[in-house]
């Protein structure tokens, strides 16, 4: 086993190694941005080194400096996470030449399945089913359009190098194909550094379900087990489950023999996923699966198979990289019970799923166990406190059940979701909870367009009841929030004004409406607040975990208030509601009813701009794209205008509010 390693990524999944090599006794090495100086994983870690600023190409990429930083601190061996350099075949080669150890495969591994169209040839050859397409060497946009009118539409537009959701088009219309091509090229260049493409026969009711492998140095894969992946929103993955809904034993021992059988073709050691698209219009049968791809690292999911399996794959990881056979055999496996990780991000779910960014002033802690097997489990690689940055994945957690049954780990997952409690930035937890919540998926009747089929049911707004508006009003007036924010409403002199009138006065805006409240203090801990003309009297004590107990007649429950700058944000059972005061000076931006700007909706990058001042455009055509976080997002008109100004370029970093194009009447 090796003494000491570096771990050449951040966040969760350097928390996550560190985790399992303490227990191992072996020493960790981080390395580190300007932007991550004060990271949980730094903190974490044995030894940390700054590698350079922020971006992630003048930093985590450079693998020449992480090289030479394991090098100087004294490392045997560099783990690469998932992303960033995980799946770089020249990195592997250049620590190999540097006398360390890649813990993951071989450089000739990952370059044989890092491109999806030769990886796709190598399996046709190896006897895995594949799917049907154009995965050749063409990349002529005329060509790979009349390719995919041989293939038939709808298909998927995938880009050779992608991942992680990215570099990924559906097209339904040829008239839109040349467009998605582009996109989808440009946004793989940036991401991967190959802008070609690939172009596919697009499943009408797909799931996706892949397969965990496992290789050593002598010769042994085995398979952990599927794992479903199908409640993806843009491509990305949402919650996942272990193993998946309606697999049979004959389809599992067809699917884990076509895995393997992938794996053995290229001499595999360590971890890897083979993950296939599989027809979800019926029962699975044999005949319905498909290889995608090949991840050739650890996914982001693997705490389920770690929960029904009960391995530590990281251990695994470390054991085969230092030379070690696997402990086990196939026939020595076997699935215990049921898991459901879902993802929880800094995102705006109500504006597409925007990335957001902040400071998470608030975050659950109690009660759970981190990175280790547990009924409960969140992986995280952020702590209150911590400010959510917009160079890096804006993922906050991972939250993890394992139960006995599918029904069981379900309930417990969204008690799980509903409890978890995040303040000072936008989340999808109540999308999650939702989701977890939704019919079909409660039934295993899934499959990779539920959420986009259903999202208006989803996204259906809880509108705030008259207590959580009654809190909201509280926490404005600073009469209650946070501690350290605000007044504590268990000081004895809570709520005395000697000098102020008995009432007092606050307009929220929720959404599009305006809330004008009165907030009377009847006593210590207790007030009255008439609402849009609702009154409701409470009371409002803190509780020692920190949640504010909230009695309203002989109705009691607990909600968390955050309050930062000008906003308020009220949680309850996994849902949050936002409130602000009304802001006069803003701009507004061009929604759906017409409007005179159109503002960023998050930070970003320019990447395109479509459109001159001028220029004559229709509703929906697109003006401009913003980058952020290795994601695309086009810019729409919200009516028919002439552009006025543009006001900014191509390639300027612009932040969220931030006025971009003015519009003006038609004709006008």
């Amino acid at each position: 086993m090796f003494k000491k390693i570096l771990i050449a990524n951040r966040g969760e999944i350097a928390c996550r190694i560190i985790t399992t090599a303490r227990r191992l006794g072996v020493q960790t090495i981080a390395v580190y941005s300007e932007a991550d100086a004060g990271s949980k994983h730094v903190d974490l870690a044995d030894e940390a080194f700054l590698i350079g600023p922020p971006p992630v190409p003048e930093s985590y990429l450079l693998g020449d400096a992480i090289i030479e930083t394991a090098l100087t601190a004294g490392a045997e061996a560099i783990h690469p996470g998932y992303g960033f350099l995980s799946e770089n075949p020249g990195f592997v080669a250049d620590v190999e030449k540097a006398g360390l150890t890649f813990i993951g495969p071989s450089a000739d591994a990952i370059k044989a399945m890092g491109l999806k169209d030769k990886a796709k040839k190598l399996m046709e050859e190896s006897g895995v089913p594949v799917l049907p397409g154009y995965h050749g060497d063409n990349q002529d946009p005329d060509f790979l359009a009349t390719e995919a009118e041989k293939i038939g539409y709808p298909v998927m537009i995938k880009a050779c190098g992608g991942g992680g959701g990215k570099g990924l088009r559906l097209v339904t219309d040829p008239d839109t194909f040349l467009t998605n091509l582009e996109s989808v090229q440009r946004e793989a260049e940036s991401s991967f550094g190959d802008s070609n493409c690939l172009i596919e026969k697009y499943i009408s009711q797909p799931r996706h379900i892949e397969f965990q492998v496992f290789g050593d140095a002598h010769g042994n894969i085995v398979h952990l087990f599927e794992r479903d992946c199908s409640l993806q929103r843009r491509h990305q993955k949402v919650i996942e489950e272990a193993p998946a809904p309606g697999m049979t034993a004959h389809m599992r021992i067809a699917m884990g023999n076509a895995a393997i059988t992938a794996a053995k073709a290229i001499n595999y050691s360590g971890a890897g996923t083979i993950e296939f698209i599989v027809d979800g219009s019926d029962k699975l049968r044999t005949d319905g699966f498909w290889f995608m791809e090949m991840n050739t690292r650890l996914q982001v999911e693997h705490p389920v198979t770690e929960a029904i399996t009960g391995l530590d794959l990281v251990e695994l990881q470390l054991r085969v990289a230092s030379g070690e056979p696997l402990p086990m055999s196939q026939d020595d496996l076997s699935i215990n019970g049921w898991s459901f990780e879902a993802r929880v991000y800094a995102e705006d779910v109500m504006k597409g799923f925007l990335p957001a960014t902040g400071t998470v002033a608030q975050l659950s802690t109690s009660q759970i166990s981190e990175f280790e097997p547990s009924a409960l489990r969140v992986d995280s690689g952020i702590r209150q406190g911590d400010t959510i940055v917009p160079f890096y994945d804006p993922m906050i957690a991972k939250i993890i059940v394992h139960g006995p049954t599918r029904g069981c780990a379900l309930n417990m997952l969204t008690r799980a979701l509903d409890t978890y409690r995040v303040g000072g930035t936008v989340t999808n937890l109540e999308f999650l909870s939702s989701l977890s919540q939704h019919e079909g998926f409660a039934s295993g009747r899934i499959d990779t367009d539920l959420i986009a089929r259903d999202l208006d049911d989803l996204l259906a707004a809880n509108e705030p009841d008259t207590i959580i508006r009654s809190i909201a009003a509280l926490a404005a007036l600073g009469f209650i929030g946070s501690p350290g924010v605000g007044m504590c409403p268990t000081d004895p002199l809570f709520g005395y004004r000697h000098w102020s009138p008995a009432h007092h006065n606050i307009s929220l805006q929720y959404g599009d409406d305006t809330l004008d409240c009165v907030v009377t203090i009847t006593g210590n801990s207790q007030f009255v607040v008439d609402c849009c003309g609702i009154s409701q009297e409470l009371k409002v004590t803190l509780h020692t975990n920190g949640r504010l107990i909230v009695e309203a007649g002989n109705h009691r429950t607990t909600v968390d208030v955050i309050r930062r700058g000008a906003a308020v944000d009220v949680a309850q059972d996994g849902r949050v509601f936002t409130f602000t005061l009304p802001d006069k000076t803003r701009r507004t931006d061009g929604d759906s009813d017409g409007g005179d700007t159109i503002i960023a909706p998050m930070p970003g990058s320019v990447i395109s701009v479509d459109a001159i001042e001028g220029d004559t455009v229709k509703a929906g055509d697109r003006i401009m794209v913003l980058e952020a976080m290795k994601m695309e997002h086009a810019l729409t008109t919200p009516r028919d205008a002439v552009i006025k100004d543009v006001h900014v370029s191509q390639g300027d970093q612009v932040q969220d509010g931030a006025l971009l194009v003015t519009l003006k009447i038609q004709n006008g």
